[in-house]
């Protein structure tokens, strides 16, 4: 046992965490720990790292449920080819499309990635880092942009323009912490090229948007509505410079404004609205609740393409992604009981990240999902809009988001995106490339936070990275 706490000792770099381990006085402070503190998504929790970490069932899914998880993860990754097609079953991509499958964007359920540059220069076209737009409307809402609607999509099926490309670059802005350690943080900026339907409106509002994980979104949607605004409820009584608020938003499967949970704006209510939403508008799939192409009038070529039946994906197997996606399992946290990882989760709380960043719930129950229902949970999210500083603001409204607001994200599965994904790219367009500039990006509401890390000595911002790593 001592040997062990001398190795830990060594990687923060002193002798006092030592000692204080072994009984003697002086010793940093560490959150406690209780077995079972590692299962972050309660019974559904998977002991799984490397490639696979996000793609398991629910630990807690009985075998004979395993066989529609299954057929759920085939359609969400296979390709979509266009029509007519032999295969009936996935014909219809397009006739605008930024991908061709769930899986193109979501790569093993993980998060999606910005181009590749060489040599300085950008390599290849997005597709995982998508941009909504939009134009103002009345009364603070928001209208698609008259020519390309909500969503631009850069690639097309054969006979039809795509509607263009997006140029990106990025300027590096310089800052140092309190003990004078460097770091450099990418501003992007996103241009619109090789237009295929003319200009765009001169007041469109661009937000671009980085496909996230997909572990735990049933456990998302079981968090019961009034512990979520309970956390808006706190939050104002704290007084303390944080006051989320939560969005509401109409969903296509129950017809009527809920709550919402999903998207980097809680955008989205429901884990049903969100995939067949994205099938649309990333695969330009048709389904039951989203039966229109998303063709606007001056894209001729778009309306006139052939489609793939009406729907082009059946309502059971659509039902079956939304299942898979649902009851993807949530991997454990790692090394929840070491000295370091212990004293940066205690860190993490003393400078107030985890008021938006809540640490823990107990889900409800969700219909005709007992794998989510009834769950202790620790995802780190509040599910509310807060302000996050100008320097994260795209200027633009998204329900009762303004253009300077974003959901708290739930931290779960963050620590193992280079395993899964082979990068460390965060925040809402993967500008950031470490946890480090993720946290030196927050503003606004989260300011006093990112400032309290600045302070840290090297050791603690290790402990708080160690501690975010392990999740």
């Amino acid at each position: 046992m001592q040997n062990r706490y001398l190795s830990i000792a060594a990687t923060l770099g002193g002798t006092a965490a030592v000692l204080g381990t072994l009984g003697f006085t002086n010793a940093p402070e560490i959150a406690p720990y209780q077995d079972g503190d590692e299962k972050l998504g309660g019974n559904t929790t998977v002991y799984e790292v490397g490639r696979n970490a996000f793609s398991l069932p629910a630990a807690n899914m009985a075998s004979d449920r395993q066989t529609r998880f299954f057929v759920g993860n085939s359609f969400f990754k296979k390709a979509w080819v266009e029509a007519p097609s032999s295969t009936t079953a996935r014909d219809g991509l397009g006739p605008h499309f930024i991908a061709r499958s769930c899986g193109a964007c979501h790569a093993l359920d993980g998060r999606g990635a910005t181009p590749a540059f060489e040599n300085g220069l950008q390599a290849e076209q997005p597709m995982a880092l998508l941009f909504r737009l939009s134009i103002p409307g009345k009364n603070g809402s928001t209208l698609p942009e008259p020519t390309y609607g909500g969503q631009f999509n850069n690639d097309a099926i054969p006979g039809v323009k795509p509607e263009g490309k997006v140029a990106i670059s990025y300027t590096e802005q310089p800052g140092s912490f309190a003990d004078g350690e460097s770091y450099s943080l990418r501003q992007p900026s996103y241009h619109f090229t090789d237009l295929g339907y003319g200009a765009m409106h001169p007041q469109v509002q661009v937000s671009p948007r980085i496909a996230n994980q997909v572990i735990g979104l049933g456990l998302l949607e079981a968090i019961r509505e009034q512990d979520i605004l309970a956390n808006a409820k706190a939050q104002a009584a704290d007084n303390d410079g944080v006051s989320g608020h939560p969005n509401y938003v109409y969903d296509a499967y129950a017809g009527k404004n809920k709550l919402g949970r999903y998207g980097w704006k809680a955008n989205v209510a429901t884990v049903a609205h969100q995939s067949a939403g994205a099938f649309l508008g990333d695969i330009g799939i048709t389904s039951a609740k989203f039966p229109k192409e998303e063709c606007m009038p001056a894209q001729r070529d778009c309306l006139k393409a052939p489609n793939g039946g009406k729907p082009e994906i059946p309502t059971s197997k659509l039902n079956d992604v939304i299942f898979y996606t649902q009851t993807l399992a949530v991997p454990a946290q790692r090394d929840a009981d070491t000295f370091e990882v212990r004293r940066g989760k205690l860190l993490f709380d003393q400078i107030e990240c985890t008021a938006c960043h809540t640490p823990s719930y107990t889900t409800g129950k969700l219909a005709g999902l007992p794998e989510v229902s009834n769950q202790k949970i620790i995802p780190y999210t509040d599910m509310l809009l807060l302000v996050i500083g100008p320097g994260l603001a795209d200027n633009r409204p998204d329900g009762l988001a303004n253009g300077r607001e974003w959901k708290t994200p739930p931290l779960w599965g963050i620590g193992l995106l280079q395993d899964v994904n082979g990068h460390t790219q965060y925040l809402h367009d993967g500008r950031a490339r470490n946890l480090t500039e993720a946290i030196m990006w927050h503003g606004g509401e989260a300011d006093t936070a990112k400032r309290r890390f600045a302070r840290l000595g090297k050791a603690d911002r290790d402990a708080v990275l160690r501690f975010l790593n392990s999740l």
